[in-house]
């Protein structure tokens, strides 16, 4: 893995969007694996960010990984999806695993410059784990692994049966992409996040040694390992976010470049028609405070992590509030520009060589990965009577 230091970041990141940018637009429209972008991506050095320096890595903040995905994601929300979710999986091995899994899985990431995909959602039960000499058999399905194609490792849930009847226990752990028994389909087809890599992955039979489990089954998680979700609530605000500051940027430059002013406005350019400047002005005031409640979420998420085992549950509730507070802003932020985006650039703006009906694709498709609804109710609660959120795998 290339080796980059923190100072790098910046001008390694702009280089990287730069290059993303020149082909998505093609590239949005014909989906599939990106397997020469994430080649890239990988080549790039920014894998290494969330790995601990003990282990090879740059160990950066997560301000600065947060907005290496928000600026990926302003040219390509669908491979900065790709991106982050290597980062949750690195995050994932940091909370739940132990000091060895650390030192071994970290180490071996860094020299053989892998890209983890995700199969680890606890709410999809069609992954079954039975305890056999050595470890855990794998029988069944995960669906919507985002960056199981073309990946190397995978982080995965899987449910063990309780032995007196009661509910299924959750196992975590991590296996290669190419184990035997593992087998990845190239099956996602929405019309938005068309490179996300969201494959359906199989495993028949598959064997997962004791020392690749993360979380036992029926273990009971620490105050800091409930960070994982609000870490992964992040980074699609953060997804979002980005889509919202690249829909306003790219009909930003449109309206300079492409478009002329109404024929009774009697101006010489678009710009100057105080309309147009009113509507923008709008735009402006829906992607602020967002921005603004993002910066603030990620800042209490490190302090949160900063914390390490002394975090408290109040922090932790206190935390969800903020993160959903910045997911519901930027989540609005994202679908309100990019569908306003063509009133400002007029019909011509929907040519198909344009692209950009993209952002509007995108956010709509990934908006929906969990109600925000949902959010909306637990800042109401709090609002109203100071109730902070359960812990759940997506509170």
């Amino acid at each position: 893995m290339t080796r980059i230091s923190l100072a790098d970041v910046p001008a390694v990141t702009a280089r990287l969007a730069q290059e993303l940018a020149t082909t998505a637009i093609a590239r949005d429209r014909v989906g599939g694996h990106a397997a020469a972008e994430r080649e890239r991506i990988a080549a790039s050095g920014l894998l290494s960010l969330s790995i601990p320096q003990a282990q090879g890595g740059v160990q950066a903040d997560w301000a600065t990984i947060y907005r290496t995905i928000r600026q990926l994601a302003e040219v390509d929300s669908a491979l900065a999806h790709v991106y982050a979710f290597h980062h949750l999986q690195m995050a994932s091995v940091l909370l739940y695993g132990r000091a060895e899994q650390h030192q071994r899985l970290f180490r071996e990431t860094i020299d053989k410059r892998l890209f983890w995909g995700n199969a680890l959602n606890p709410l999809d039960t069609g992954l079954t784990a039975a305890p056999v000499e050595g470890g855990w058999l794998l029988d069944g399905v995960k669906s919507y692994a985002s960056g199981s194609v073309g990946s190397d490792r995978l982080c995965l849930s899987a449910h063990v049966k309780d032995a007196e009847g009661g509910a299924p226990q959750l196992l975590i752990g991590v296996l290669a992409t190419r184990a035997e028994g593992v087998t990845v389909r190239e099956d996602w087809d929405a019309f938005g996040q068309r490179q996300t890599d969201s494959g359906t992955v199989r495993f028949d039979n598959v064997l997962l040694p004791q020392r690749d489990v993360l979380l036992s089954a029926g273990a009971v998680q620490s105050t800091r390992a409930t960070l994982r979700p609000q870490l992964a609530q992040l980074i699609l605000t953060n997804l979002y976010l980005g889509i919202a500051r690249g829909a306003f940027e790219a009909a930003r430059r449109f309206t300079l470049e492409n478009t002329k002013p109404w024929f009774t406005s009697g101006l010489p350019r678009t710009s100057d028609d105080p309309v147009v400047q009113h509507r923008y002005g709008q735009l402006r005031l829906v992607v602020r405070p967002a921005e603004l409640a993002v910066d603030f979420a990620v800042a209490e998420l490190q302090h949160a992590l900063d914390a390490g085992d002394a975090v408290t549950a109040q922090q932790r509730g206190e935390l969800a509030v903020a993160v959903a507070e910045a997911k519901a802003l930027s989540h609005r932020a994202a679908i309100e520009v990019s569908n306003q985006l063509f009133e400002l650039t007029g019909a011509h703006s929907t040519s198909a060589r344009y692209g950009l009906d993209r952002f509007w694709r995108n956010a709509r498709v990934h908006t929906l990965h969990d109600p925000v609804d949902q959010k909306l109710r637990d800042i109401g609660r709090h609002a109203i009577e100071g109730t902070l959120p359960t812990p759940t795998p997506y509170s």
